[in-house]
């Protein structure tokens, strides 16, 4: 009897990308991979969109377009090229308006892209209606996602079968022009016997020949579970890494699951072991310089109670880490629980689980519900579309006092195509206000990534990896004994001043300072002269200043823009006045209530 022939698509270069490296990944330095990928013999590779747009012109001072060009160019015109979108969002954190997602499948498919996996967070099938449609238009496989997860004990009305069977029934009556299906589980929480369940449901709701696949991630350690079970009720394809981008937060390894389907009916894309050992042996090689967080290559038994993306679990960590806040990443875990429970179960998946981790941040931080988080309370508020179930009454309330919102029942499209600043005209003037060229590419580049798209356009972009060798020469030791790789860059504070610590662990175990610096005084224009000081509610970084010293400014304009957890956070004036001080300099480093401007 023949086997069944089970499509792999390999995640490396997007999600295991994210997943472990905060998607800092630098072309030069993985494009030989792509070769080797291919003669091991895949031709299946998910290779752009998500965190993979934005992280190129964030991080790497790289054009994403640029980088799919050459991997098509890498694989040859018969690869099926995979790319991440998030609905109405695109690839973006925020909704779009219809000229920019309609622009959005225009361009992923002049630049090499086969396949568009099309998801939304809440499930809202409305966001899928429009998105899809514009993959449709432009020639593109339009692969339309339900997405997954589990929700902490005793919740209950979304994420079982039945909530997966309303949301596929949904997708089906709406009409949409689809190519493939896909259950997303972003967190890896989902049970093996639920994928099993909802698999078999999907396969039962849609037509004989529609290919369905199951995404998952290691983060609980029941992955190759879940994968057997799918696979068992039907599934046609899964979502797998290579090593080191493997297991942990991201897909779990190819080699593993060749070995766990030996002598089972399943043949894994006509898959060679030895070939795909020379690909990962080689692979490992060229990421060794790479620093991997140890939370990366975890697996963790808590995640099914506070549902955490890999994708956005790494790169969360790492500004904390960057911030010297880390030691609060198990509070704010914790506190997820709750922010999950009343914010309607929307799957924690980007941008959704941004939304949640930063709520959790600030019940930690600040106290319970004290600070609703802009996105989080906008989710509650509707303007993302409509959650699962409805969010808690008191929470809805309080964000609606906080951010002077009301309740909305309008579509996420609807409200971004009235928005002015969400048309492609404002993208157009702004790169017309930095002599930027209006290309179609540059438009999109401007809609997706605002400021730090405008940044690497005017060619002042920043390079921003983690490599080990360069953690060293900065004076960091990043060895532990017994050969475990760690950062030794710690804030502390004495006698109520704060200083920048660089240890290093000794021979016995001593930890040995290397390096120490007090803080710098404050320039001479810091003194608030009476006037109101606006201080950083959070950790982060100085993305840009907008206004300067001496500008008038109105109530509510933007003053200073923060970059925090994949978020760039407006920092506006309190009132209408003249800004006497800046005490920040752009790309400085702040801690939650410093200092950074007096009115």
């Amino acid at each position: 009897m023949a086997k069944k022939l089970i499509d792999i698509m390999d995640t490396s270069f997007r999600d295991g990308f994210q997943s472990v490296f905060g998607a800092r990944v630098l072309l030069e330095d993985f494009i030989d991979v792509v070769s080797v990928a291919k003669e091991a013999g895949i031709s299946h590779f998910e290779f752009g969109g998500g965190a993979r747009f934005q992280s190129p012109f964030f991080y790497l001072n790289e054009n994403a377009f640029d980088m799919m060009d050459k991997f098509r160019e890498v694989v040859g015109p018969e690869a099926n090229l995979q790319t991440l979108a998030r609905g109405v969002n695109t690839v973006a954190l925020d909704t779009a308006s219809s000229e920019i997602i309609d622009l959005h499948a225009k361009l992923f498919k002049k630049h090499g892209t086969t396949t568009i996996r099309n998801f939304d967070a809440l499930n809202d099938v409305e966001n899928l209606k429009y998105s899809g449609e514009c993959i449709k238009r432009h020639g593109l496989k339009h692969e339309v996602v339900v997405t997954m997860m589990e929700l902490p004990p005793g919740c209950k009305g979304a994420h079982d079968v039945a909530f997966y069977e309303r949301v596929l029934r949904n997708i089906l009556d709406s009409g949409i022009e689809y190519d493939s299906v896909c259950f997303k589980d972003a967190s890896g929480t989902s049970n093996p016997h639920k994928v099993y369940e909802t698999i078999k449901m999907a396969k039962r709701l849609l037509p004989e020949n529609v290919h369905v696949r199951l995404h998952t991630h290691e983060t609980a350690g029941v992955s190759v579970a879940c994968y057997l079970a799918a696979l068992d009720a039907g599934a046609d394809g899964i979502d797998l890494a290579a090593s080191p981008v493997s297991g942990g937060t991201s897909q779990p390894d190819i080699l593993t699951l060749l070995h766990a389907t030996k002598g089972t009916e399943y043949d894994l894309g006509g898959l060679d072991i030895e070939k795909i050992l020379k690909y990962e042996t080689f692979f490992k090689e060229k990421m060794k310089d790479y620093f991997i967080p140890p939370e990366a290559t975890a697996v963790s038994p808590i995640i099914p109670f506070s549902p955490m993306p890999g994708g956005a679990l790494t790169a969360n960590t790492q500004m904390m880490r960057d911030n010297n806040i880390l030691d609060k990443f198990p509070e704010v875990i914790d506190a997820m629980r709750e922010v999950v429970e009343k914010g309607g179960y929307g799957t924690s998946v980007t941008p959704v689980s941004q939304f949640y981790f930063q709520q959790a941040f600030n019940n930690v931080m600040f106290g319970k519900w004290k600070k609703i988080a802009d996105g989080y309370g906008k989710m509650v508020l509707g303007y993302f579309g409509k959650t699962p179930v409805e969010p808690d009454s008191e929470v809805v309330k309080l964000a609606s006092e906080q951010l002077k919102l009301e309740p909305t029942t309008k579509t996420a499209l609807e409200l971004a195509n009235a928005d002015p600043k969400k048309s492609k005209e404002y993208f157009v003037k702004m790169l017309e206000d930095e002599g930027i060229e209006t290309t179609e590419e540059n438009i999109f580049i401007a809609a997706a990534c605002k400021e730090k798209g405008i940044a690497f356009l005017k060619g002042e972009a920043k390079i921003n990896v983690r490599k080990i060798s360069q953690m060293e020469d900065k004076g960091l030791n990043t060895t532990k004994k017994g050969g475990e790789k760690m950062s030794g860059s710690y804030t502390v504070v004495v006698n109520g001043k704060k200083y920048s610590v660089d240890v290093v662990e000794g021979k016995d175990a001593n930890i040995t300072v290397s390096k120490t610096d007090e803080p710098k005084e404050a320039p001479a224009n810091t003194q608030s002269a009476g006037g109101e000081e606006v201080c950083a509610t959070l950790p982060g970084s100085v993305f840009k200043i907008v206004a300067n010293v001496g500008d008038e400014v109105k109530k509510d304009d933007v003053v200073i823009i923060l970059e925090a957890m994949k978020m760039e956070i407006e920092v506006v004036a309190p009132k209408s006045g003249t800004i006497k001080s800046i005490n920040v300099n752009q790309g400085e480093n702040v801690e939650n209530g410093q200092l950074l401007f007096v009115l």
